[in-house]
């Protein structure tokens, strides 16, 4: 059995994500150019291939080891809603229509009752696949996804709902300080690698708590410290306010990922820590297992800066960095990783500038990873200050 993982807009974060996830399984990841990936699957059963908990991934399916026809006539007696995503050379809106409509007229001969989800393109959005329930979790709800090497069937969909509630819902937000988003939180703690259950993730440049948030949920301890004494408080308010049974209960319109997590969040006293401290001297309580985090940013930016205020800002942006690091290197184990999103600031000319440290951050005692030195550069389009994402683990 295949695997296959519809890629989010910026396919070498989703890509360095799986293979931080999957490392130890199969290593066959095939990255075509039209945004799909397919692999093995995870090297393990505690390690499940979960849509929730991937915040790079748009979509996961698996290979059908039938005909489409074949698996939809298997499908439990009821309506049955189709959508057919193609990624095929040459795949129009036209072309899955067809593979669509094809499978509904062998469907109602066989008296089945069949409604087809209308294609605006050859391959259905995020967003038409999850309120139209093809996220794998019903049966007669069948998303297929047509490539050139065959047919799968898709087992889960990104609830980008969910995203929105647990983002906008949390009771303490502040725009000014920048506004992390809950996918790249848990990209930066999925970069780290596979981490045991109930592991602790250290996040010292904490802000409102999004990475805490995301750890809490996907099974581990958290930790987070920041150097505002205001930042702290909202983060410990927003954390509270996620562990109580009403808003777990809000955050997700299928509920799978909460209730799935709810031993794990009620059963220790000490879920979370939080505590004020600035991360270049901070003494940190022990065990940290992994470390995720967006380092300091600089100032907020709408308009590129020239370059005599662009070295001003890296001088900062870089100390603050730096200092951080080696503070950090002398209170965690070898072997431990370090995920952390640096500036990069958008330049005339369309590129990015990132920091140059990453020498120095060698020098301090970590292993750097390779996808970094080539950079996985987290924007949006006009975005001023972007993330650059640096992976690390200590010598």
């Amino acid at each position: 059995m295949k695997y296959l993982a519809v890629l989010g807009r910026q396919p070498e974060i989703s890509i360095a994500e799986l293979e931080a996830q999957f490392s130890t399984g199969p290593a066959d990841f095939v990255s075509p150019k039209n945004g799909l990936c397919i692999f093995g699957g995870p090297p393990t059963k505690s390690s499940p291939v979960d849509i929730e908990r991937f915040g790079g991934i748009l979509k996961f399916a698996i290979s059908l080891e039938v005909t489409p026809i074949e698996y939809l006539m298997g499908v439990p007696e009821g309506k049955i809603t189709i959508g057919v995503s193609d990624y095929s050379k040459g795949a129009t809106r036209k072309t899955a229509e067809i593979e669509a409509l094809k499978l509904k007229k062998m469907l109602v001969r066989e008296g089945r009752s069949v409604r087809v989800v209308e294609n605006k393109d050859a391959a259905l959005s995020t967003a038409t696949s999850l309120h139209n329930g093809l996220s794998g979790k019903n049966e007669r709800k069948v998303e297929l996804i047509k490539t050139d090497d065959g047919w799968y069937r898709v087992i889960g969909v990104q609830d980008i709902d969910a995203y929105s509630r647990r983002d906008q819902a949390r009771p303490a937000r502040d725009a000014k300080v920048g506004m992390l988003p809950p996918k790249l939180a848990q990209i930066l703690i999925n970069l780290c690698g596979p981490l045991p259950e109930g592991a602790t993730v250290l996040d010292p440049f904490c802000g409102t708590g999004v990475v805490l948030q995301e750890a809490l949920l996907m099974g581990y301890r958290a930790y987070g410290t920041d150097v505002s004494e205001r930042m702290v408080e909202y983060a410990g308010r927003n954390l509270n306010w996620l562990l109580s049974s009403r808003s777990r209960s809000r955050l997700s319109s299928q509920g799978s990922l909460e209730q799935a997590r709810r031993p794990s969040l009620c059963s220790e006293s000490n879920q979370f820590q939080v505590a004020q401290g600035d991360a270049t001297s901070f003494t940190w309580d022990q065990p940290i297992d992994a470390v995720a985090c967006e380092g300091y940013l600089g100032r907020p930016m709408s308009q590129i800066p020239p370059e005599i205020k662009l070295k001003a800002e890296k001088q900062e942006c870089q100390a603050i960095i730096l200092g951080f690091l080696k503070n950090l290197a002398g209170q965690i184990r070898p072997g431990t990783p370090v995920v952390i999103a640096a500036p990069a600031w958008l330049r005339e000319n369309g590129e990015y500038s990132r920091l140059n440290i990453l020498d120095e951050i060698e020098d301090m005692g970590y292993n750097v990873n390779n996808k970094t030195r080539e950079g996985l550069l987290y924007s949006r389009e006009g975005q001023i200050v972007a993330r650059d994402i640096i992976i690390l683990r200590k010598k």
